[in-house]
């Protein structure tokens, strides 16, 4: 990427951070750390179990393995520079840092997007087709769903940071968050930002569309089969596989729809930094536990991990 021009005058970004407050920066800091440390051991936790465990070598682990990683990556593109800025008093972020981040967390939360509707096609297959649900879920078209939610994820990912760095950027230079977001920083170009704009609001309106078409659809299809299910320990079951993925696309969905899915405003831009704290920050440390807590065969396997652990 080409990031700087001979019209550009500004050659670094100052993160205004969350609050400019002096006595909130240390417990602001030691409250994030123990949220990361968590989203950290907690997406690694799941991603080691369900290779540990035989028992969960299945396409919905497979893909929530995934989701792990994606949350740890996207977690990561931001928490450590944040922690880093709460103990700093410059808290300078350089055009291709900020680049480099901006470029990571699109990438990562349009592919997190992708793998939820992934995994809500993955659960229709589950319940209306059991008979041929391994037949249907191939490995091979496991590993196609997901390597296409990561190329969604850099296509978008690569034209919203090489649109927004080819803007020209002549001061201020605060950007008014606490990572260098899309938005943010086209509030900051001296050149025209018109194009941007309406390529954030199409690419974020396709994103969130399409995939949520998926997954109401796979799932108002599961509804209507389960529904048909006569025995309440057989509806029981079939709606316990969902609930955990239902309340993650909720609060994932949720979010990124309020965001995103709306014109940008100058005076929206601290209501959406502290949504984004949400979405970034603490649904990573979520996903985990809601599968962990909502899910009788992730306990079951952590229970013979363990037992298998302390025998040995």
């Amino acid at each position: 990427l080409l990031l700087t021009q001979n019209h550009t005058t500004v050659t670094e970004f100052i993160l205004l951070g969350l609050t400019d407050h002096p006595t909130l920066q240390v417990p602001l800091f030691i409250v994030f750390l123990m949220v990361y440390i968590a989203t950290l051991m907690g997406n690694l936790g799941m991603i080691l179990l369900v290779r540990a465990e035989a028992r969960l070598r299945t396409p919905m682990y497979f893909f929530l393995s995934h989701l792990s990683l994606v949350d740890i990556c996207y977690s990561s593109s931001i928490v450590p520079k944040m922690l880093v800025n709460f103990l700093s008093e410059t808290k300078a972020s350089s055009f291709f840092s900020c680049a480099t981040q901006m470029f990571l967390f699109v990438h990562f939360v349009v592919t997190e997007s992708f793998l939820l509707a992934v995994m809500a096609y993955d659960r229709y297959v589950a319940i209306c087709n059991p008979l041929l649900y391994m037949l249907v879920m191939s490995r091979k078209l496991c590993i196609c769903l997901v390597a296409g939610s990561y190329i969604c994820g850099i296509i978008c990912s690569l034209t919203h940071t090489y649109s927004t760095f080819q803007l020209s950027f002549c001061g201020p230079n605060t950007v008014n968050h606490f990572f260098c977001d899309v938005s943010p920083v086209l509030a900051l170009a001296c050149s025209d930002t018109h194009i941007n704009e309406v390529l954030l609001l199409s690419f974020a309106t396709f994103v969130e569309t399409s995939t949520i078409i998926i997954i109401l659809t796979s799932y108002t299809i599961v509804i209507l089969a389960v529904l048909r299910i006569h025995s309440k320990a057989g509806k029981y079951k079939a709606f316990s596989t969902c609930a955990s993925h239902l309340t993650v696309i909720t609060l994932f969905h949720a979010t990124i729809l309020f965001m995103y899915c709306r014109p940008s405003h100058p005076s929206s831009m601290d209501t959406d930094k502290f949504a984004s704290v949400f979405y970034t920050v603490v649904i990573p440390m979520l996903n985990p536990l809601i599968y962990s807590f909502r899910n009788r065969e992730v306990k079951d396997a952590l229970g013979r991990v363990m037992e298998r652990k302390t025998s040995s």
